[in-house]
């Protein structure tokens, strides 16, 4: 027995006329009708009595509408509870971050959320390295790239660009590099994941890609270090503009060779399963798209990227 057709019920009871309770769900007589039949038929009894002039409840009716009125309220109840439920954001956030984007902005990103939400706790897992979620005791992360199994759920927060930085005291002290192939002769500064190190550069521009194999004398798995030896002046870094943010946007450091564009990337808030994706988890997504949203702005107002990136 459908819902629909006890809310039909009830209203014909309530108006003690077929086509008065149709209007006042917006439905044809026809359909009202129908509705009554079926319900009706399922319970095999009449509920009213029908003459020419009028429609009354039968003794049947007198004793099932009340009893059907009651039960709808108690499942109409229900689903405002569940709803609020729903729409309650508690709870521990079991987050993975990875180390530059995760302390430098994330962080104080969470730190507000949960100033917002004083019933959400966290617990956070700041590392480079790949989450195994069976392993690390996580129940989502921020990872730069698309999820690559899948079995994973996952939301994508914004695209990011990557950018070729450097100090300009830096560039001052061993000069601009105009191509790509100039930069064999400039210090990498390289990020290393289980003993890879990733020292061979990939650049395009309209018509050509590059590959371009560096050389350096710093290498670190965390990806917040090689941030810290380009702003310290020590050489080249390719890292994500989310990452270099604020140094860019503070004149820390400058986008080295924009013409010539390394790969970009994605940045996504991943989950094992569907039940891991709460009200709190989904609250947390739409903050990051919009502070992730805000920064990308902001370097598209400075000329560091062009507006491409938003859509």
């Amino acid at each position: 027995m459908l819902l629909e057709d006890l809310q039909v019920v009830l209203k014909v009871a309530e108006f003690r006329s077929i086509t008065a309770a149709a209007a006042s769900l917006d439905m044809s007589t026809a359909t009202a009708s129908a509705a009554l039949k079926r319900v009706e038929k399922n319970l095999g009894v009449e509920l009213f009595i029908r003459t020419t002039r009028q429609l009354r409840l039968s003794h049947a009716g007198e004793r099932y509408i009340p009893q059907c009125e009651q039960a709808l309220h108690m499942l109409d109840q229900a689903k405002q509870n569940m709803k609020h439920d729903l729409d309650t954001v508690d709870g521990e956030l079991r987050i993975a971050l990875s180390s530059d984007l995760g302390r430098n902005l994330v962080i104080p990103w969470l730190d507000e959320f949960m100033e917002t939400h004083p019933k959400v706790s966290l617990k956070t897992n700041i590392s480079d390295s790949d989450i195994d979620f069976y392993r690390d005791s996580v129940d989502i992360a921020l990872r730069y790239g698309s999820p690559d199994n899948a079995k994973l759920y996952g939301f994508k927060i914004c695209n990011v660009p990557v950018l070729l930085c450097a100090t300009q005291t830096y560039l001052d002290r061993n000069g601009s590099p105009k191509h790509p192939h100039d930069l064999v002769t400039y210090n990498g500064l390289f990020y290393q994941l289980y003993d890879i190190i990733h020292d061979v550069w990939e650049f395009s521009d309209a018509d050509t890609k590059y590959k371009i194999k560096m050389s350096g004398n710093r290498a670190a798995n965390d990806g917040d270090l090689v941030r810290r030896w380009c702003v310290a002046d020590k050489g080249l870094a390719i890292k994500s503009s989310l990452d270099m943010s604020a140094d860019l946007l503070s004149g820390k450091v400058i986008n080295v060779m924009p013409e010539f564009k390394p790969r970009s990337t994605e940045l996504w808030l991943i989950c094992p399963s569907r039940q891991s994706i709460t009200p709190a988890v989904r609250l947390l997504r739409d903050t990051l798209q919009e502070k992730c949203t805000g920064i990308l702005k902001q370097l598209i107002e400075k000329d560091f990227l062009d507006d491409s990136v938003l859509t």
